[in-house]
Formats: structure tokens, C-alpha cells, sequence
């Protein structure tokens, strides 16, 4: 986990002159086959001046939580093992990739967390899985190693290349939904058949 004075990218921009992309999806298009983004969903956290930093939330890992527990030296009590240790850790991104990152409902204290909606905090400190461990932590979660980053205008040039779709993300897709069903289920959540998205990415 990051140390606890681990910046973030900044506040949330309240400028309504760019494009803000925080609390929405990015769903890698069919035709691309980047190796890293190939597949994904990304959830963003974060949109402004400084770039855009987001979380993959449907590419696992083989580590599961209760190895990074053990890697990080915390202890489960009693009775809470069972819940959390076959869980799976997702490949957040390529930045920070020995680092780890949590996605949660709201609730708690943490010395290093943004606020992204009133549905979805962003915490990069390990006292949110001190929390787990004890029993007190987040009733819904996702960890990461890594996470996306995008310098400033990169990703709009991106989407304009159409390697990208955006919507409005859902905390039931980012939090609730089995792993395999996150990339149709955003796709969606636009309103479009994701077969008829890979046809049409088959024949393009």
C-alpha cells in the first residue's frame, strides 16, 4: 500500500469547460488489442487539469486477499477470514504496480481517500484494510495492485480515436457483478447488445 501522505492527483475539478470523466466507465473497444487495456473496464476516480487516474475492475490477479494480507503482515480476527480470503485482487493498471488500491462504499476514516461520489470512495492507504481485518472495514470493496493513469489529454485523444466508450458508471457492476460479467454488463449500460458491438468491431 502507498505510504499514508501518498498524494492523489488533486481535487475534483468543478470546471464544466472539459470533459469530466470521474464516476464513469471506460470500456476498452472490441478492436483493441492492447495486451495491458485489451478487455477492460476502467473505473475513474479522478478527471482534471493533472490527468486521469482510474482503476481496472475485470482483470484478476492470481494473488487473493488473504495472501496480500499476509504479504502486508495483518491479521484477520476471528470468524472474518472465511469472507474475505478467496477474494480477488484486481490488475488496477500499469502505474504503481507493487502498490495497493481500494475502491469502497463510503464509511470509515482513512488518512488518504477521495470521495468520488456518495456511492464510491477511493483509498490508498492501508488503514482501510487494517478496517477489513478487524471487522470495521467498507461493506463493499475492490483491491487492486496498480492502477491507470493518463497524462493530461491523452485519454480524450483516445476516445477520439475510438479506442475507448464512456457512461456513467454503476456501483452494482463495479462492486456486486462476478468478475467475467463487468465488460457486457457496461457495454449495456449504454443501451447496446455487446454482440452487435463485436460484430460490428469484426468487420470495421
Amino acid at each position: 500500500m502507498p505510504q499514508e501522505d501518498t498524494p492523489l492527483l488533486g481535487t475534483l475539478s468543478a470546471s464544466t469547460s472539459q470533459l469530466n470523466l470521474a464516476n464513469h466507465f471506460l470500456i476498452a473497444m472490441p478492436s483493441m488489442n492492447d495486451p495491458i487495456f485489451g478487455g477492460t473496464v476502467v473505473y475513474i476516480c479522478e478527471h482534471n487539469e493533472k490527468g486521469v487516474l482510474g482503476v481496472v475492475i475485470n482483470k484478476p490477479t492470481d494473488m487473493t486477499m488473504d495472501v496480500l494480507f499476509d504479504r502486508i503482515d495483518l491479521k484477520v480476527a476471528e470468524g472474518l477470514r472465511a469472507s474475505v480470503e478467496d477474494a480477488p485482487i484486481m490488475f488496477g493498471g500499469p502505474v504503481q504496480d507493487d502498490r495497493g488500491f481500494v475502491l469502497h462504499s463510503p464509511g470509515g476514516r482513512y488518512s488518504s481517500s477521495l470521495s468520488v461520489t456518495d456511492d464510491v470512495a477511493f483509498t490508498t492507504s492501508i488503514d482501510v484494510l487494517e478496517a477489513v481485518a478487524n471487522g470495521t472495514g467498507p461493506h463493499r470493496m475492490l483491491v487492486s495492485i496498480g492502477y491507470a493513469g493518463w497524462s493530461p489529454g491523452q485519454l480524450e485523444e483516445e476516445i477520439a480515436r475510438n479506442g475507448w466508450l464512456t457512461v456513467s458508471a454503476d456501483a452494482r457492476v463495479l462492486f456486486d457483478l462476478p468478475i467475467e460479467e463487468r465488460y457486457n454488463a457496461a457495454i449495456k449500460l449504454l443501451g447496446i447488445d455487446p454482440l452487435m458491438l463485436a460484430s460490428e468491431a469484426g468487420h470495421a
